[in-house]
This record gives structure tokens, sequence and C-alpha cells, in this order.
């Protein structure tokens, strides 16, 4: 239970780490843009292979169903934030939406086979840092006091270590519970991406970011098949 714990405080924990980057490097839009980038391409990667690969697509309407709520989630709170102008909000509404089913996925994922998916656990670090980068630039940008960020980011970490040791303890109670929360993850994140990190790499970089994009990609897709 306790490593469940920390594993789930590690893995949101690096959206912190992309706040501390945000001092250093928040200042080059094309900077932010490439990690942004980089980013994106690890979160479509782990859409395709960990969230939702092709077998669980034969599960059933619920997976289909999940998979279509997170995107309708995120879609419908995206809009209310788009209201007062701020991205960062939507980049912060997006982790949130795929990182409480990541962190749920990961100690159910732990108490089922006894180990951490190496994969999925880098994929979701390589994409949260340049997350808590953009994220806390945008809201700096918007006039966001920093101990306000930090406030969220840090709200965000303990809630995801919460539900790690959650997915963790009900891993014997439920069934199908990992698949409709990839799924419901997978929907959130797809939609986060075509909405804000996808477009905004490009703003901020240029041609460039679809390389970049790629590269994520690779390096998350290359993790998941040594796994």
């Amino acid at each position: 239970m306790t490593q469940a714990l920390l594993w789930g405080l590690l893995a949101a924990g690096s959206l912190l780490i992309g706040q501390l980057l945000a001092t250093p490097l928040g200042h080059s839009a094309r900077t932010v843009g490439l990690m942004m980038a980089f980013g994106a391409g690890t979160l479509i990667s782990a859409v395709g292979y960990e969230l939702i690969p092709e077998e669980n697509l034969q599960l059933g309407w619920e997976v289909g169903g999940a998979f279509l709520l997170g995107a309708l989630v995120y879609y419908a709170g995206a809009r209310i934030i788009d209201r007062g102008g701020t991205s960062g909000r939507a980049l912060f509404l997006g982790a949130l939406l795929d990182g409480i089913p990541e962190s749920f996925i990961l100690g159910l994922g732990l108490a089922l086979g006894g180990s951490i998916s190496v994969a999925f656990l880098a994929a979701v670090l390589l994409s949260n840092v340049p997350e808590g980068l953009a994220g806390t630039t945008d809201l700096r940008t918007a006039g966001v006091s920093e101990r306000r960020v930090t406030l969220m980011w840090s709200s965000l970490t303990v809630v995801c270590g919460v539900v790690s040791m959650a997915g963790y303890l009900v891993a014997d109670h439920i069934t199908r519970a990992g698949e409709i929360a990839s799924a419901f993850a997978g929907g959130a994140v797809l939609t986060m991406l075509a909405d804000s990190m996808v477009p905004e790499s490009y703003e901020r970089a240029g041609r460039v970011a679809g390389l970049l994009t790629v590269l994520g990609f690779l390096v998350a897709g290359v993790l998941s098949a040594l796994q």
C-alpha cells in the first residue's frame, strides 16, 4: 500500500519539476513549445499502447463509453475554463483528468501484477514535466501567484498519491476497473492533446514541433516494446 502511495506521488510529482523548470526555461516560448511537443508525443504513445490497447476495445461497450466520457468531461471543463482565457488552467484540468485515472491504474497494476509498468510510468513522467512547465508559464502570465501555482500542483500530486493507494486497496474487489479507468484517461488525454498541447506547441515552436512529437512518441513506444 505504501509503495502504491509513493509511486503515485512520484508520477504526479513530476509536474512540480515542470514548475521548477519554468523559471529558467519559461521565458523562451520556443523551448516551452518543444518540450510540449515531446510530451504530446509520449502521451499519444501512452494512449495507443498503454491506455487504449487494441485488446481493451474488445471488452465491450464500457470501455468505449468510458473513452467518450473522458473526452466529454475534458471538453466541458475546458469550455468553462476558456471563459477565463487561461490555457494554463486547461492544462491543469488535463493533468487532473488523466492524472487521477493514471494513478489508479498504477496502484491497481501494483496490486495485481506485483510491479509497475516501466513504460507507462515513463510516459507519465515524460509528459507531466512539459505539462507542468507550460501550465506554470501560462498561469504566471495570467497573473496567478507562484504560491497558488505551487498549491495547485502539490494538491494534484497528493490526490494522485491517495488515488494510487486506493487502486491498490480495491484491486481484489472490482473487475475491469483498470481498463475502464484507462479508457477514461485516454479520452481526456486525447482531447487535451487536440485542444491544447499540440496546437500550442506548434504555435510556440513552429514546424519543428512535429519532429519533437514524433521523437516523444518513439521514445515512449520503444519503452513500451521493451517492457
